[in-house]
């Protein structure tokens, strides 16, 4: 019965593991058996499980050698038998790291880690945005759902690339969401805006009904798909139509010694946005007394918030009321 167990947690270990098994108790019946055959030319069962290990392996040092014919039988049945199995557990485990890196490759391993990034959908903007974070914050993994790619190599993109559809449940299990820090969901710009926001909004009820509390980033094309991207439990919205909208108007018609495409890309990548409460001390005080008081903590303001109407780089003199969101700009 004992013996049966031991043959069937045998059966189940790794090709790898089972091998090395193998070696070491053949190696060790070797040992043991030169040391009974010639116990004063191998004084102990280490000395013979030594020498079984060397001749094995063909290294042959020297430093023990059988002198009778018996043990010289024995030494020829070991390089028949050992030797075959060493160079085949060498073979076995090159393979298997070659396999498992071509996996890796190939987005077919699942990710163990835990408090990483999810970013689901490859495009240029995804490929940026991980440059990014890998120069701001190299301690963070990230792991990066597609089912388009079909190979990444981590020594180009320091990744954990999932090949698959973020719809669905596996492949969110296999990127370990439920210990997830945040998820990013970029638009597939392959697809026509709809599809594209329709394959947006299942992802993000695939990930919230997976993890009921992880942040999720989703970009929307349509605005008239924003609230249903809310309804399935998107966090933020990045409506990035409207922004680019925006910033193709300010182009247009701003002053030829401004650069405002350059100059928000440096603020995005060099600062962080910032809304905070109006602290109490200063309810009802002017703008540019609040900006001064907040610039000697290191916030640098701009606007504020008030009952969801923005006012940006308002009058010096226009009062901060209570309940007002200061929208301030903070080094990362």
């Amino acid at each position: 019965m004992y013996i049966r167990f031991l043959k069937q947690i045998y059966y189940r270990l790794p090709t790898a593991l089972k091998l090395l098994v193998t070696i070491l108790v053949l190696m060790s019946f070797f040992g043991f058996l030169i040391h009974l055959t010639e116990p004063v030319q191998f004084p102990t069962v280490f000395d013979g499980v030594w020498w079984a290990f060397i001749t094995g392996s063909t290294v042959g040092y020297g430093d023990y050698v059988p002198l009778t014919p018996t043990g010289r039988i024995i030494a020829i049945l070991l390089i028949l038998t050992g030797g075959g199995f060493l160079a085949f557990y060498i073979t076995s485990l090159s393979t298997a790291t070659v396999k498992h890196e071509q996996d890796l490759e190939n987005g077919k391993l699942p990710f163990k880690g835990s408090n990483h990034f999810i970013f689901i959908g490859w495009n240029e903007r995804t490929r940026q945005l991980i440059d990014i974070v890998a120069e701001k914050h190299p301690s963070i993994r990230i792991v990066l759902i597609d089912r388009t790619l079909h190979h990444l190599t981590y020594q180009e993109f320091p990744v954990h690339f999932i090949n698959g559809d973020a719809t669905e449940d596996s492949v969110l299990e296999k990127a370990n969401v439920a210990y997830a820090d945040r998820v990013l969901i970029s638009a597939d710009i392959t697809k026509n805006e709809r599809q594209s926001d329709q394959f947006t909004i299942l992802s993000t009820i695939a990930v919230r009904g997976n993890n009921e509390k992880i942040p999720i980033v989703a970009e929307i094309l349509s605005k008239i798909q924003i609230e249903n991207a809310l309804r399935a439990g998107a966090t933020t919205i990045i409506r990035s139509n409207d922004f680019m909208s925006g910033l193709f108007f300010h182009e247009l018609s701003h002053r030829k010694t401004a650069t405002p495409f350059e100059d928000i890309i440096q603020i995005l990548r060099q600062q962080q946005f910032s809304h905070m409460k109006l602290p109490k001390e200063l309810e009802g005080q002017p703008f540019n007394l609040v900006l001064n008081e907040m610039l000697k903590k290191e916030n640098l303001v701009f606007g504020f918030i008030r009952e969801g109407n923005y006012y940006m780089h308002p009058e010096s003199k226009h009062i901060l009321m209570k309940n007002d969101i200061l929208v301030s700009l903070t080094r990362w």
